[in-house]
């Protein structure tokens, strides 16, 4: 499967961007989809997963309560809403698919599939 992430940008502390990632190439429904970010220097570190319905999540408690995991099978895009943006969240975010079914995969290496990346950064 291919991926697309886009819609990063430059926002100032407190406000909202939403991340985009649209699939090709095989059936997006039978994965679960995730978000990681790298930014420099650092680590690539889990961000939020989705199940591949849709029906569970999970989110890294640096994000939790401010960032939105969804998905559209219907568009074959995955995304991921970010809202009270801090300069900490600065970073490349990734999206990653998972061909393991109903299953919420939180290790990066776990992940089958990767899409090119989108530069986030907030600025103070």
């Amino acid at each position: 499967v291919q991926l697309q992430a886009s819609g990063g940008g430059l926002v100032q502390a407190g406000g909202s961007l939403r991340l985009s990632c649209a699939a090709s190439g095989r059936t997006f429904s039978m994965f679960g989809m995730g978000w990681f970010r790298q930014a420099p220097a650092k680590e690539r570190e889990f961000v939020a997963a989705i199940s591949s319905s849709g029906s569970y999540t999970f989110y890294d408690d640096s994000v939790k309560g401010r960032f939105t995991i969804s998905r559209d099978n219907a568009k074959n895009t995955v995304y991921l809403q970010m809202n009270s943006l801090k300069p900490e969240d600065t970073a490349v975010y990734y999206c990653a698919a998972d061909s393991t079914p109903n299953y919420i995969q939180l290790l990066a290496h776990e992940y089958d599939y990767w899409g090119q990346g989108t530069q986030v950064t907030v600025s103070s």
